[in-house]
């Protein structure tokens, strides 16, 4: 965060929900960094289930030396852990969710030799180097980092979540909510058995409205709430030439090049400016004045972002980047038909393939635009197939399109009126003195959209984690200012009341 020991200042003078003095931050922040480290060194790969248990223990002891009551509710698959604090009738109910497990690492590609073991870091020029935690202990710099797998992505947020429940309770606050969480295990693996976990156990997630703390706050630094994510499902598009690939030489101008087939059909998907051409696509999406003003309040630079990734021209959806993401797109994320490069072969191939993705808003639905862009492609005179084509069907048409199609995951999104988000807003405005970055929906897809559309309630993502934390790669990492940041955040909100 800017100007973070100003800000820490103002909080002390003017702010009668926040810690007394910056110190007090400072000592939650410090223990916070210890409880991490002991958390990280626990493996927590999705695809090891007694990786799982052995978090769920971990927060188990967590959660109940802060007073909370807690269950592992059992799924299809991996179960999830969930927290709650004695409910009082005369309070609203606050639902957070969170998630326990990790990508998968390869420590090879790491600049530490165990990704689970937290690495101190700070800034050296262009690179990092390596800082002695001791060093913490006389003084906290907050913008050193935390190196490890889930440091940011989802374990910090959970770690600043139980230091705030400790530092209101040193400072004798009393709860504004009853207070549940849920720490899911598979959100890395796409959270299927969510849904129907949710349904089974409806009455114990029953809430006013729903925070989700995971993803990174807006690169700018400042308080961010996101009221929606995006939606995916996906496309596997095959084109067929010869049964085997054939000498060009002889069979060029003669066998059907497969990828000039597949290159024909994509290219007719979208115009020069990135829009897809496609009827329908577009249908049911409007934006009126009142939207467009907060979708042009997010501090991005159309510029910087072109810059960044060393493009001259964005693609012509939207005006600007968050006008863009209100649509649902249209994405080539894998190409390929016979050898590249030094394996490059004078062939023409036997088959081309491309991977597609469509991201979707909440008013697409998936099944449709997957149709739609079915019908385009019988259009260009395809024959469409879900299975490797028969001899019989080769023979029989001339151009065959293999298809295979991936599950939807439904996009989300609350209005940007609703009264919880207002609270949410006020509460952090008020909190870190700055206008909050408000983002109507996130280009990303969080995997509980159906969670969320399941039990009805206003849903939030409230992101702790600096913008640059690598999450899901190697080298993640979260900036200790960060933590300063995420416990504050929650201490806010805990202890204000809703307004009446």
């Amino acid at each position: 965060m800017k100007n973070y020991w100003c800000i820490l200042f103002l909080l002390v003078l003017t702010n009668t929900t926040t810690a007394q003095t910056p110190e007090d931050i400072k000592s939650s922040v410090r223990h916070s960094i210890d409880e991490l480290r002991q958390f990280v060194a626990l493996p927590n790969d999705a695809l090891n289930a007694d990786d799982i248990d052995r978090n769920i223990r971990w927060l188990g002891d967590k959660f109940n030396q802060r007073g909370f009551n807690t269950s592992i509710l059992e799924t299809e698959n991996l179960p999830l852990f969930f927290a709650a604090l004695p409910m009082e009738d005369t309070k609203p109910t606050l639902l957070f969710y969170m998630h326990l497990d990790g990508q998968s690492v390869d420590p090879s590609k790491w600049d530490q030799t165990d990704p689970y073991e937290t690495i101190l870091k700070s800034q050296d020029g262009e690179g990092w180097k390596t800082e002695d935690f001791a060093d913490l202990d006389a003084d906290i710099n907050y913008d050193w980092r935390l190196f490890g797998r889930s440091t940011s992505d989802d374990k910090g947020p959970i770690v600043m979540f139980l230091n705030a429940i400790d530092l209101l309770k040193k400072d004798g606050k009393e709860l504004a909510f009853n207070v549940r969480v849920l720490l899911d295990s598979e959100e890395e693996k796409s959270s299927k058995p969510l849904p129907k976990a949710v349904r089974t156990y409806k009455e114990l997630l029953q809430a006013d409205f729903l925070i989700i703390n995971d993803g990174p706050a807006h690169p700018s630094g400042k308080a961010t709430v996101i009221y929606g994510c995006r939606g995916i499902t996906t496309l596997s598009l095959t084109t067929f030439g010869p049964i085997k690939p054939q000498h060009s030489g002889h069979y060029g101008n003669y066998a059907p090049n497969p990828g000039f087939q597949l290159a024909q059909v994509l290219a007719g998907m979208k115009d020069t400016d990135g829009k897809v051409t496609i009827p329908g696509y577009y249908d049911g999406i409007t934006i009126n004045e009142a939207t467009q003003q907060v979708l042009k309040s997010v501090p991005d630079s159309d510029e910087a972002i072109s810059n960044k990734l060393q493009f001259k021209t964005a693609e012509k959806v939207g005006a600007f980047y968050q006008e863009a993401l209100q649509y649902p797109s249209l994405n080539i994320r894998g190409l390929g038909s016979g050898w590249i490069g030094d394996k490059a072969r004078t062939i023409v191939p036997a088959t081309a393939t491309a991977e597609l993705d469509l991201r979707l808003v909440p008013e697409s639905d998936g099944t449709r635009l997957k149709r739609l862009v079915k019908k385009h492609i019988q259009n260009q005179g395809f024959y469409i197939t879900a299975t490797e084509p028969t001899i019989e069907e080769r023979m029989a048409h001339d151009k065959i399109m293999m298809i295979k199609e991936g599950s939807v995951t439904d996009a989300f999104r609350t209005e940007l009126n609703n009264p919880y988000g207002q609270f949410l807003v006020n509460t952090m405005s008020d909190t870190f003195k700055e206008d909050v970055v408000q983002i109507r929906i996130m280009g990303g897809t969080v995997p509980i959209a159906p969670f969320i559309n399941e039990l009805q309630i206003p849903a939030f993502v409230v992101p702790m984690v600096n913008a640059d934390n690598n999450q899901h790669s190697p080298n993640e990492n979260l900036k200790i200012g960060q933590i300063a940041y995420g416990i504050q955040t929650f201490y806010a909100l805990l202890s204000t009341q809703l307004p009446n």
